[in-house]
């Protein structure tokens, strides 16, 4: 009882010399909790922003390379060439040479694969098989091109669909998918001609539930409309797998994508089995592109990128030199007070304390003194990044992404990319397990300081401090 007696009235007669050891504590352990706390806002941002831009909650993404200007001919499908021009008669449609002439009005309507080369669905289910894989799913990433041919010819038209592996609904792009309106698809829906429309799509292009679509020149059923999460670049349309797989084969070259792919799902059973799962997988297919979230977030730029560099760079050296001196502070102050007090320690000593007695009576006071920078540091913390939500600007994020696009040119073909950008808001975070480590930062540096001092008071003599009673 006496320790904490005399430890209480310490504390209280050297008030002034404590609190500056304390604030001194509190400032670098709240900076630390600040500079923690966005970059964990900005780590979340860019999370959310590959989650809606990368693949819909899976870890791995395999597709077929994408041909490059210099390889990619221009045909389409099992080697058929088409041209469109004007013939004897007007304008006709040419297939590997062989012509024919088109009405006015005429709708050429493909559903083609440009942006990825496909891969047997086989693929999919060597994947799942892998060890260290949970589940893997295939789909079909397809772009729906419309070309109407008329007198006064009008901008040819396309927009996105996905076939969509249904017995895994939750793999894949509609993993995240919230129903505005209707529903999603059941088993029941394998092969028939139903479609979910993107919520945005849909409302742009006057498309509603019940409705219809006309995808690769058939008609679909609209079943329901999705919203995807916030920063997300979803398909427009989305249709079972088996038809997207028939209907890819109907268009004017006769190329066929039947029992193929040109995406696999893939999803870990751990987030530490990413790296192996990828290696594994670039051994199975060696001619396929392996995406991660960790690969993609080099792809992103915008502010979200510089932010998240910014706090994983210059915010942890700040915080570390912060505590350097804050901990220089508190152990000068220390050894300072330990010099004032040297009357008083000899004195205790002259009255048979032990040495590691006074030591420990030190030790306490800087323990406590730990503790209390350690509360006014989470209060400080708290306060930084509260001050940050309030004028922190939204983060943008874009990537480069394949239109889905093949445009054939005298010099070779060309695969188009479009860049995405997202806006989100940087909102910074304070997790249990940061207050934790803030209290133990500011105890060590407490307890540090104290070291020090006790250090100072084994070195003091008896007869050494008693010539300074007077």
């Amino acid at each position: 009882m006496f320790f904490f007696t005399y430890l209480a009235r310490e504390l209280r007669r050297r008030l002034r010399q404590a609190i500056f050891i304390a604030l001194g504590l509190a400032v670098g352990v709240g900076l630390v909790i600040t500079v923690t706390a966005a970059s964990a806002g900005v780590k979340n941002a860019q999370a959310g922003v590959l989650k809606g831009l990368y693949g819909v909650g899976t870890d791995i993404t395999v597709t077929g390379a994408a041909p490059s200007a210099g390889q990619a001919k221009p045909s389409t499908g099992s080697g058929g060439r088409v041209s469109l021009g004007m013939g004897p008669n007007g304008a006709q449609m040419c297939v590997n040479g062989k012509c024919r002439s088109l009405k006015n009005g005429y709708t050429i309507d493909t559903l083609t694969s440009s942006s990825y080369a496909p891969m047997n669905e086989k693929a999919a289910a060597e994947i799942a098989a892998l060890h260290d894989v949970a589940a893997a799913a295939g789909g079909l990433l397809l772009t729906d091109n419309k070309t109407t041919i008329s007198q006064n010819p009008s901008p040819p038209t396309s927009f996105s669909v996905d076939g969509t592996d249904i017995s895994q609904q939750k793999l894949g792009p509609l993993s995240d998918a919230v129903t505005k309106t209707g529903r999603t698809f059941k088993a029941a829906d394998a092969n028939r001609n139903v479609a979910v429309v993107d919520a945005n799509y849909a409302a742009s292009n006057g498309l509603k539930t019940g409705g219809t679509i006309t995808i690769g020149g058939t008609k679909f059923t609209i079943i329901g409309t999705v919203a995807q999460p916030e920063g997300s670049n979803p398909p427009n349309v989305y249709i079972p797998l088996a038809r997207a797989q028939s209907l890819a084969e109907q268009g004017p070259a006769g190329g066929s994508l039947k029992n193929d792919v040109n995406t696999v799902y893939v999803t870990a059973a751990s987030a530490a089995d990413i790296p192996a799962v990828q290696s594994e997988i670039a051994k199975l297919l060696p001619k396929a592109t392996i995406t991660t979230p960790s690969s993609l977030a080099s792809e992103v730029t915008g502010s979200v990128s510089s932010a998240a560099k910014l706090a994983n760079d210059l915010g942890k050296w700040l915080s570390v030199l912060v505590l350097i001196a804050a901990f220089a502070v508190a152990v000068l102050l220390t050894m300072l007070a330990v010099s004032r007090r040297v009357r008083e320690f000899g004195t205790l000593k002259a009255l048979g304390w032990r040495g590691r007695r006074i030591i420990a009576q030190v030790m306490g006071e800087s323990f406590v003194l730990g503790l209390l920078g350690a509360g006014i540091g989470v209060g400080l913390g708290f306060a930084g990044v509260a001050i940050i939500n309030a004028i922190a600007p939204s983060l943008s994020a874009t990537l480069s992404q394949p239109t889905g696009e093949h445009i054939v040119t005298p010099n070779g073909a060309l695969n188009p990319t479009s860049s995405h950008t997202v806006s989100v808001p940087l909102v910074a975070s304070v997790s249990g397990a940061v207050i934790l480590a803030a209290v133990v930062l500011a105890v060590a540096g407490g307890l540090l300081a104290g070291t020090f001092g006790s250090w100072r008071i084994g070195r003091l003599r008896p007869a050494d401090a008693l010539t300074k009673v007077g």
